[in-house]
């Protein structure tokens, strides 16, 4: 049975994603088509391939969204999160399935009725993090539990980082996923459970609070909370637990300085700079630094009472903030100049290579004991074209498409990879692409 595969969106996380739908094509009858705004982007994914064609898409536009999605038996949307609600309204109209990698927003969830009485899946959070966490997480849950385990608290912590050999700036960071999800990680306010006790982080003090995690053979990181990690205790089936956090690892000395630019204000976007074309990155910290005595740098440096000469300092200073260049971006935010500033400066070079490190810890009682099982997940990717990142965003996503076009998934409605006809499959299959999680008990 030939199957219609729609790949909506050809940007950095979807090359391991048409790679394999592509090298798989052949064997398991797909017709793939990549639809992207840059036709151009999409045809060099492609590359020529007998079963892949391409098509010119603007999500927004509805007749050309329903026609491409009208022609499709499966739908994979790497569109950013906020637009995946318009494709799900018409894969719900037109009765097509739809996979994305992308955190389920409360609108996706509410098309959970709709979706299982026309027998659809929507599949969300299949990707990385969120989508190999979940599934590695619930296949060591479930191991614990059935060797009569009590879980009692659960962390889990997942960065894309620069390989160390490609580290060479002060940040420890470069772009592997979509720029502006990294200008605008964490805005709004973090959520978790520490020893019974629910804990909010705002924005401005979540990149001061911070963790450090240890991972064999690779070494420290601080990780900060990832988002609301109170949405996965119904998921996991871990409602009656203490502990449960969710966070993003950086290399150390990272969120320090990212909790410095939040505070001199230039991850704001909600207001533009006046003249923001016109004037320079110096006159732009001017204009947010105090009045006074001083350089700008100074002052800035006092504002945030931190040395001038200081680590943190040398970061900001690096990135140019400082420098009397013209911005050159009309009517533009602080998050965006921001953004259009990293991404000169954290490129990611053609022979760079990124780096996927994921933790859990998942502390359980056995026996009247009290032990932590630690499994660490490391890979590194070859290249600035085939990322780490890449693979593990966009592999799952394939695998799952194939079970589903083999009859192999039986569930529909809208769902996160948390049950096991999904994640074991998944991960067994992923291992052939380089997936290992390394796993160690520690008695506490």
């Amino acid at each position: 049975m030939s199957s219609r595969i729609l790949i909506i969106g050809a940007g950095r996380s979807s090359t391991a994603l048409i790679n394999y739908a592509l090298e798989n094509s052949e064997e398991l009858g797909w017709n793939v088509t990549v639809a992207d705004a840059d036709p151009a982007v999409a045809a060099e994914k492609v590359n020529g391939h007998p079963r892949g064609q391409t098509a010119w898409l603007d999500v927004t536009k509805t007749n050309d969204r329903r026609e491409l999605i009208g022609r499709s038996d499966i739908v994979v949307s790497l569109l950013p999160a906020h637009l995946h609600i318009e494709v799900a309204q018409e894969c719900i109209r037109l009765k097509k399935h739809l996979v994305t990698a992308s955190y389920v927003s409360q609108e996706l969830y509410r098309l959970g009725d709709e979706a299982r009485n026309r027998e659809l899946m929507f599949m969300g959070e299949m990707g990385l993090d969120p989508g190999i966490d979940h599934m590695s997480a619930m296949q060591r849950i479930n191991a614990i539990r059935e060797m009569g385990g009590k879980v009692t608290a659960f962390k889990s912590f997942t960065g894309g980082l620069i390989s160390p050999e490609s580290n060479d700036n002060p940040w420890g960071y470069k772009f592997t996923w979509n720029p502006r999800n990294v200008v605008l990680a964490g805005q709004g306010t973090a959520q978790y459970l520490d020893e019974g006790k629910l804990k909010y982080l705002p924005y401005y003090r979540l990149f001061q609070n911070t963790w450090n995690v240890e991972v064999d053979g690779i070494g420290k990181f601080e990780a900060y909370a990832n988002r609301d990690s109170l949405l996965y205790r119904d998921q996991y089936g871990l409602n009656d637990i203490p502990t449960i956090l969710r966070g993003t690892l950086r290399y150390p000395g990272y969120c320090a300085a990212w909790n410095a630019l939040v505070r001199i204000g230039m991850t704001d976007g909600d207001f533009p700079i006046l003249d923001s074309a016109n004037i320079t990155y110096h006159e732009l910290m001017e204009a947010l630094a105090p009045s006074g005595a001083g350089s700008v740098k100074d002052r800035i440096a006092a504002m945030l009472k931190l040395e001038p000469k200081g680590e943190v300092m040398k970061r900001l200073t690096w990135l140019g903030l400082f420098r009397k260049k013209r911005i050159r971006l009309k009517g533009a935010t602080p998050a965006l100049i921001l953004e259009n500033l990293l991404l000169d400066k954290w490129k990611l070079q053609p022979d760079d290579k990124d780096l996927i490190v994921m933790q859990h810890q998942i502390d359980y009682e056995l026996d009247g004991k009290e032990k932590r099982d630690v499994s660490n997940l490391v890979m590194k990717g070859e290249n600035a074209k085939d990322t780490a990142m890449s693979r593990l965003v966009g592999l799952p996503l394939g695998i799952f498409v194939r079970l589903m076009t083999q009859q192999k998934i039986h569930s529909t409605g809208v769902h996160i990879p948390t049950m096991r006809e999904v994640y074991e499959p998944v991960l067994e299959e992923m291992e052939q692409y380089g997936l290992k999680f390394t796993h160690h008990t520690v008695d506490l």
